[in-house]
């Protein structure tokens, strides 16, 4: 029995812009076969196990052919499930959306087709320009900006019929072609002085916009070095200036951030509420090591401890996972107390139902080693669980002060390759862990000239030290508040000695 497929539109820029069906569809699919011009963390959605296929070309890669795509869909319904074709914008608005659906239908593959935002209301709207305005524009046209690569209709033959409509134009994908539609407008009879304007990456922290009379917007785009996606906006209400008055402190500051899934996504959610455009470099995958004899041990002998240390919040989540799998009662751990380098480990803990015995002053591991050594006696014994980067700092300490301890490595860190991004043009780099700065670099990350890194204690602001002299910030409370704080703090900086130059 064959499968289904949903045919869904996925909105324009920002993954919040997808509509609620879509987003069901994304959490109850087998396969996603999606565009490269969708928000990666859309994907983030699906359930465990879905399979993710990307059949877009962006930046000179392969795409699939619209042929390949349609015998794709077949085929992975054929095989059953739930099959969601995940496309940019809404599917049949210049979205080849109708080309799949007939190919369903000749194959007598079930189907459904779910709206999406279109770019070509969404981004004016998101410039302050509406499609139509009483007494300026009453109807809105929507074109192709492509001329005839695949032997389609040319624009130039419908430029003159263009040139005298009424009304708003909105041109999509054809940034490559502007000066090709200006000339075609102009020579129909369009007015010079019509107001136009061009909007590159619409609804994202990285909108940039051109606003110009007609016949002066190829240069005036030129000049500010606008990037695809773009959309072009040609009538009466391009001048129009609509856009929200909230202003937001990061709006334009450019951050990518490392890290693990969870703390990645914490961040990036937070930034770009302030307004950042974030980037997302590096994937980190926590790969806990459930067969580890030395951990066995540890928890077998766990009664012969007082003490359990924990440097991380991952490593008190790994750690009372090992306790369920191995059905072990967590009142075995009765006579422990527990030490934590930092608040976001003790929060991790507290969800437990345990309070720490134990919290430095200052959140980094040599602090905690030097702490353990004023509170824990001589006879006692310390149960130290942690990734396997951890910093060599605590055990010397603990060695050099005779102090008994057992240091197992609960779970590694792994950068996923083909989520790896390079830093461009960045105003700040953030790093939550030494491993994960260790991990930046072994993966070929670069700090581009100009660029902060932002560390979220003094001992990830080591690891990076030890890898050059980089401009950099330690936050002062060591999570992710802390981070976000030394951001806004140093943009407002920068931000005021703009103003002042501007005097």
């Amino acid at each position: 029995m064959s499968g289904r497929v949903i045919v869904a539109g996925a909105g324009c820029g920002d993954y919040d812009l997808i509509t609620m069906r879509g987003y069901e569809a994304l959490k109850s699919c087998d396969v996603v076969i999606y565009d490269s011009l969708i928000d990666s963390r859309l994907l983030d959605f699906c359930k465990d196990g879905a399979e993710k296929i990307c059949v877009g070309k962006r930046a000179g890669r392969h795409s699939s052919t619209q042929e390949e795509i349609n015998t794709l869909l077949v085929e992975k319904a054929a095989e059953g499930g739930v099959v969601l074709r995940l496309k940019g914008g809404d599917p049949f608005v210049f979205g080849r959306g109708g080309e799949e659906v007939l190919a369903l239908q000749a194959a007598g593959i079930p189907y459904e087709v779910v709206s999406g935002v279109s770019s070509a209301v969404a981004v004016p709207a998101a410039a302050g320009i509406p499609a139509t305005h009483r007494r300026l524009a009453r109807s809105f046209h929507v074109i192709t900006g492509h001329t005839a690569a695949d032997g389609a209709e040319t624009l130039t033959e419908q430029i003159d019929t263009l040139a005298k409509l009424e009304g708003t134009l909105v041109f999509l994908m054809g940034l490559h072609h502007l000066e090709e539609i200006i000339n075609g407008l102009l020579q129909g009879g369009k007015p010079a002085d019509t107001p136009a304007a061009v909007i590159s990456e619409g609804t994202t922290p990285k909108q940039r916009v051109v606003r110009a009379k007609l016949c002066n917007l190829a240069a005036e785009t030129r000049k500010a070095n606008l990037a695809a996606p773009a959309v072009i906006v040609i009538g009466e209400t391009a001048e129009m200036q609509l856009s929200g008055i909230i202003k937001y402190p990061l709006y334009g500051v450019k951050i990518g951030v490392t890290g693990t899934k969870s703390i990645t996504k914490k961040l990036r959610n937070r930034l770009e509420e302030l307004g950042a455009a974030v980037t997302e470099l590096d994937y980190a995958t926590l790969v806990p090591d459930w067969e580890n004899e030395a951990l066995e041990q540890a928890l077998q002998g766990i009664t012969a401890y007082t003490w359990a240390v924990f440097t991380s919040p991952n490593g008190v989540e790994i750690f009372f996972q090992a306790l369920q799998k191995r059905r072990i009662d967590i009142r075995t751990l009765a006579q422990l107390r527990f030490a934590v380098i930092g608040t976001g480990t003790a929060a991790a803990l507290e969800k437990r139902g345990i309070y720490p015995a134990f919290l430095p002053e200052t959140y980094d591991v040599e602090s905690l080693a030097k702490g353990l050594c004023g509170v824990v006696d001589a006879d006692e014994k310390i149960l130290i669980l942690r990734a396997a980067q951890g910093s060599p700092v605590l055990t010397e300490i603990l060695a050099k002060e005779k102090k008994q301890y057992t240091d197992v490595k609960l779970y590694d860190i792994a950068i996923d390759a083909e989520k790896r991004r390079f830093a461009k043009e960045m105003d700040f780099i953030t790093f939550a862990s030494g491993s994960g700065v260790r991990g930046f670099f072994a993966q070929g990350g670069t700090m581009p000239q100009g660029t902060t890194a932002v560390c979220i204690g003094t001992s990830t602001a080591k690891t990076l030290a030890s890898y050059g002299d980089f401009p950099a910030l330690t936050a002062q409370t060591f999570n992710v508040d802390g981070i976000i704080e030394v951001i806004l703090e140093e943009a407002s900086k920068t931000k005021a000695t703009e103003k002042e130059t501007d005097k």
